[in-house]
């Protein structure tokens, strides 16, 4: 008989570097799922692991390939701190996202690091980890992969948004589930707002002082990305290629730059739900807490945009990469083709059990 409740940790370092959520959980299944939560705490990174992974794109194989294996090692000694901090037992899985270095998936290639099978001897729990390969493997983005949590836990929404290090959306239309990632987010907020000093710009003061250059918001809007249908999905190589170099010749401040950034993720955003008729929505990701952005969106949706459960908020993600483990678990489908555009719905991840001490 297939069990019913399940008992599971869910680890998200996301593309600005935040730090590693951590999420344990209790996902029970009756008529529908449910969840509740039990400890969610985001662990900061040592300076050294921060600079390291941020430059980890423009590293050779045998430098990428050590820091995989250093990343395993410091996730696996993260993750046991959490659990003796929190007196966690009889856990079914840990389930683990990874870091992403690259992702390329018009080229089938992404690249999550951490996914080691040695961090499951690290932690000495089963490991369900590396989620996005499969999917690319099978002609997909390999990305987002959250919809099918909101699909199965978060349904009293008309959609779901993500302020991450860019902005994805998940919404139900007619009988199938549609995600993407919209625009960029807090990645380039956070890139430029560093010359200033500041790891992020808190509830967009700075970005609020700035002054909105035109011509550089048309140019952004104008990036073919933008044109493209679903399934889509960004990664920091579209970044550095296609919107740095617009934001670093453009010539004014970073106050401005960050202004325009802004106004831009709204705009976007906003476009996104009034053209799919959207208005009941959760809302979470760090971005949530720039209060000028959430202003912004609200500007042009014409209503304001309420935030409530701090907790999914910030470990959404996490969360929901427990419950994507799970489903793994029961090889059920965590996957969706009408989201990631692969050749068909699937069980994605892989799962490692700890060689006994």
């Amino acid at each position: 008989m297939t069990r019913k409740t399940y008992n599971a940790i869910g680890v998200m370092s996301g593309t600005s570097l935040d730090g590693i959520d951590l999420c344990w959980a209790e996902f029970s299944k009756k008529e529908a799922w449910s969840f509740r939560i039990l400890a969610a705490e985001t662990l900061l990174y040592s300076e050294d692991m921060k600079a390291r992974l941020s430059t980890s794109i423009a590293l050779k194989a045998d430098q990428l390939n050590q820091l995989n294996y250093d990343y395993t090692k410091y996730l696996g000694f993260e993750i046991n701190n959490f659990i003796q901090k929190h007196s966690i037992i009889n856990l079914d899985a840990v389930c683990s996202h990874g870091h992403t270095v690259f992702h390329q998936p018009e080229k089938g290639l992404t690249l999550q690091i951490g996914n080691l099978p040695q961090l499951a001897d690290y932690i000495q729990q089963t490991l369900v980890c590396d989620f996005r390969a499969q999917d690319v493997a099978m002609g997909g983005q390999g990305a987002p992969l959250v919809p099918v949590g909101d699909a199965f836990l978060f349904s009293e929404y008309d959609f779901c948004l993500n302020l991450g290090g860019f902005a994805n959306i998940s919404f139900q239309k007619q009988h199938h589930r549609l995600a993407f990632d919209i625009c960029p987010a807090n990645l380039p907020l956070n890139h430029y707002v560093k010359s200033l000093g500041f790891a992020y710009d808190e509830g967009g003061v700075l970005a609020a002082q700035g002054t909105l250059n035109e011509p550089l918001l048309a140019a952004l809007n104008r990036l073919d990305f933008y044109k493209k249908q679903p399934p889509k999905s960004l990664g920091l190589e579209w970044l550095k290629c296609e919107v740095y170099p617009l934001l670093d010749q453009c010539g004014i401040d970073i106050n401005s730059i960050l202004r325009t950034l802004v106004e831009h993720t709204a705009i976007q955003i906003s476009d996104t739900l009034k053209q799919n008729k959207l208005s009941n929505g959760l809302y979470t990701g760090g971005g949530v807490l720039n209060t000028f952005l959430l202003a912004r969106i609200g500007a042009h949706v014409g209503y304001k945009i309420q935030v409530s459960n701090l907790d999914l908020v910030h470990y959404k993600e996490a969360l929901i990469f427990g419950f994507l483990g799970v489903l793994k678990l029961r090889n059920e489908v965590n996957c969706l083709q009408s989201v990631t555009g692969a050749s068909k719905d699937h069980s994605s991840g892989e799962i490692y059990l700890p060689t006994k001490y």
